[in-house]
């Protein structure tokens, strides 16, 4: 699969860096709940998101990753105080990355590097350090610019006016197929990364190719 890529461009949360990776933290805090609270509060973390963007009721992904916290604790009938939720709220800064993420990356390097997240500044700053990847990417785009989320277009567009490029030659790569199929729109060569050999959603578009680790995706680009 050869392409006139000229720069990759990589989603943050479950491309990256692992959101349940809160899952140990949660245990700490709720012995026998921790892997039901983070599978719950990262499924409602990106249904505010969604939900926000439709209303146009923006605000930070800090503050929907708090809101959702919430929610999950209420809904599984878990008593969080606001010690807890501070205490829950700080695994967001240090998320865990992916085994191949580290060791893969080393080969799309020769090109810029960026990420493009829901994730604001400050948390994708402190989770890029925490994992010691700072100066990997050339630059780190958050959607509090545009004050909208994935996968609106105004979004996928910070990548082209940042890097200066057309949109076919930028490689977009998200584990969430939503996400890919919102590049692959707006025009992206976007690569589905399914670590989990999910099915594909029903969105009348496909991305340019689905891989199942990023050395795969890097090895036939």
């Amino acid at each position: 699969m050869k392409t006139e890529i000229k720069a990759w461009v990589f989603d943050a949360y479950g491309t990256l860096f692992d959101p349940l990776s809160v899952q140990s933290a949660g245990e700490m805090v709720f012995p026998g709940r921790g892997e039901a609270l983070s599978r719950l509060w990262r499924s409602r973390q990106l249904e505010y998101t969604w939900l926000r963007a439709l209303m146009n009721r923006y605000v930070d992904f800090w503050q929907v990753t708090r809101e959702a916290l919430v929610y999950a604790c209420h809904s599984l009938g878990l008593r969080c105080d606001a010690k807890q939720q501070a205490e829950l709220m700080q695994e967001y800064l240090r998320l865990e990355p992916y085994p191949d993420v580290a060791s893969a990356l080393r080969f799309f390097q020769g090109k810029p590097l960026a990420i493009l997240s829901n994730g604001s500044p400050r948390m994708l700053a402190a989770v890029v350090e925490h994992a010691g990847l700072a100066q990997v990417f050339a630059t780190l785009l958050s959607v509090d610019k545009v004050r909208t989320y994935k996968p609106c277009p105004a979004v996928y567009q910070l990548a082209v006016d940042e890097l200066a490029m057309k949109g076919n030659e930028i490689g977009f790569v998200s584990s969430n197929f939503w996400d890919a199929a919102g590049a692959s729109a707006f025009g992206f060569p976007a690569f589905w990364l399914n670590r989990s050999n999910a099915p594909a959603d029903e969105l009348g578009i496909l991305p340019a190719a689905t891989v199942t680790n990023l050395r795969q995706l890097a090895d036939s680009c």
